[in-house]
């Protein structure tokens, strides 16, 4: 018999921290955050971080646990996840998995396997040396050579993800779509219920907007501020968060605080339009029309109990 899996997925500003803790309460549940920036220390703003007195007494797991400085993936989300999985459980409760980052999840999900090898080092070794000795414009021409499908799909300026991409098809022989199209099929470990929040485009772009400018009076820039004077740089995975990369670049000087809330509106919309594509390409999802439901928490997760088998 496999145990119960909450998922509570959607695009930024769709409310899920709001119903994960309702849902929590009303099913004996604690919450995995799956989100890449809440696991940091001292961003709080920018990650739109739940409060104390949001989570209402509900344990919440992966907020909270990294220095700004350390590197976090989705090989490690896996396996902090999967270890509160296990604490969840040995409690008698139902895990719960709310966030925003589709990866994450189906890692989770369907249980991908990363196991990394010596090979895979030296290929990770071989492939950098290329693009320091040719630079990005060849190194994405390599990967349009042994997987054209990847290739169309990202900017050839994603230096990380091209990367990537060459390194699984070196140490496989099997490009990396093709890898992701079969974990994709995979049957999970877990008796999964998963449910995302959306809204209409338009309303969604408007919360968007709106959160932006409440994160500015609430005092982002000098949370930002305070990251940089304890040594964050923007070439550490926590600084390349939304909002956080753009207030460095004022901070640097490098634009206006009013370009760089632009930037961050525009960017925060795009991200949750990927997002919600992200979601589309998942099976079995129920799709839970929040502002149908008129935001209100306890009929949405009404919505979603109905959904749990």
């Amino acid at each position: 018999m496999k145990k119960k899996l909450i998922i509570i997925a959607g695009p930024t500003a769709s409310g899920k921290t709001s119903v994960s803790v309702e849902l929590a309460k009303r099913i004996n549940g604690e919450i995995i955050s799956a989100d890449s920036m809440q696991i940091y220390k001292h961003m709080d703003i920018g990650s739109a971080k739940v409060t104390e007195d949001e989570k209402q007494k509900i344990k919440h797991y992966l907020i909270d646990e990294l220095d700004p400085g350390e590197g976090f993936n989705v090989q490690r989300f896996q396996q902090m996840a999967k270890a509160a999985i296990k604490k969840i459980y040995n409690k008698g409760k139902i895990p719960i998995i709310a966030g925003g980052t589709g990866f994450y999840i189906q890692s989770v999900v369907k249980d991908i396997d990363f196991t990394k090898t010596d090979e895979e080092e030296k290929i990770r070794s071989r492939v950098e040396e290329f693009y320091i000795n040719n630079g990005k414009e060849l190194l994405y021409q390599w990967l349009f050579e042994v997987d054209h499908e990847s290739a169309m799909k990202i900017h050839a300026n994603n230096v990380k993800r091209i990367k990537r991409y060459i390194e699984y098809f070196l140490l496989t022989g099997i490009k990396i779509s093709e890898h992701n199209e079969k974990e994709s099929k995979k049957e999970s470990p877990y008796d999964v219920s998963f449910n995302v929040l959306y809204m209409e485009r338009e309303l969604l772009y408007n919360r968007i907007n709106k959160r932006v400018e409440i994160m500015i009076e609430s005092g982002l820039v000098n949370e930002v501020k305070k990251l940089k004077e304890m040594g964050y740089t923007k070439d550490m995975t926590s600084m390349q968060g939304l909002g956080y990369k753009e207030i460095l670049d004022f901070l640097n000087e490098e634009c206006s605080l009013e370009e760089a809330i632009y930037k961050i509106k525009r960017d925060t919309r795009h991200f949750a339009k990927r997002q919600l594509t992200w979601f589309k390409r998942e099976d079995n999802v129920n799709w839970i029309p929040v502002d149908k439901l008129a935001f209100n928490k306890g009929h949405i997760c009404d919505e979603i109990i109905k959904n749990i088998k």
